[in-house]
């Protein structure tokens, strides 16, 4: 079963020191990790380093995978698309690069798998460059997904979504890690849904770890005031969704 762990791991553009000093204990297999922060704080960063992406000290370990370099998946913020792809192919490039460029039935499956799980089949022969902003992160969600990584990394992937489909979406993928024995860390904003999905939240501030455990320990009325200048309470929802900030107001 895969693990990911990171020792004192940091990164930096030309002589500027972006992220610091980040240790994270070992991750194990099916778990979802919030990675939150206001604007700047380091997140994007933080993945391009766990992806190989940019340099920096520490050290990203990963064991129990046999992918290879193909261990981790990385899903940009901001993905560039070939508008002369149609979607499907988009993600059969996707679902075959570092590989053998023979199509086999099992690769189509998979695909079309996704497409349906993610509710896009319908865009399949449509060309990239006629999306909406909303489609055009699904689908680089799905180009992530079809590579099976045993490591997903995605950055504010539903920032582009309603609140229905962020709900979808983050659903399926928490059950895609759950099924596969995938470790997702997913860049959000939206502190609630950090508070739903997640198992692990990880606190990211001025490029340094602030705090990382259970959401409900990290993400308390302390650190909102102190980490997003914010007065708000959190509470205990019915139905089990954890708990929900209320009555949020500039500090």
């Amino acid at each position: 079963m895969v693990s990911l762990q990171l020792d004192n791991v940091g990164a930096a553009y030309g002589r500027k020191a972006i992220v610091s000093g980040v240790s994270v204990p070992a991750i194990g297999a099916g778990a979802v990790v919030a990675v939150i922060g206001p604007n700047a704080a380091g997140k994007s960063t933080l993945f391009k380093r766990i992806a190989g992406l940019v340099k920096g000290p520490g050290a990203v370990r990963v064991s129990g995978s046999g992918k290879g370099r193909n261990a981790i998946g990385y899903m940009p913020q901001d993905s560039a698309a070939n508008a002369v792809l149609s979607v499907y192919e988009s993600l059969l490039l996707a679902r075959k690069q570092g590989s053998s460029w023979s199509v086999a039935d099992d690769d189509l499956v998979y695909i079309d798998g996704v497409l349906h799980a993610l509710n896009i089949a319908e865009l399949s022969f449509l060309d990239l460059g006629v999306l909406s902003g909303g489609q055009r992160q699904l689908v680089s969600m799905a180009q992530a997904l079809v590579r099976e990584p045993d490591i997903l990394l995605m950055d504010e992937p539903t920032s582009a979504l309603d609140l229905h489909r962020q709900v979808e979406v983050l659903e399926f993928v928490r059950r895609q890690a759950r099924e596969r024995g995938m470790i997702v860390m997913i860049a959000l904003h939206d502190l609630n849904q950090a508070l739903r999905f997640a198992d692990t939240v990880l606190l990211i501030d001025q490029g340094a770890m602030r705090a990382c455990g259970a959401p409900s320990a990290v993400i308390t009325a302390t650190m909102l005031r102190q980490i997003y200048r914010v007065e708000a309470r959190i509470e205990k929802c019915s139905r089990n969704l954890d708990h929900v900030i209320v009555d949020t107001a500039a500090a």
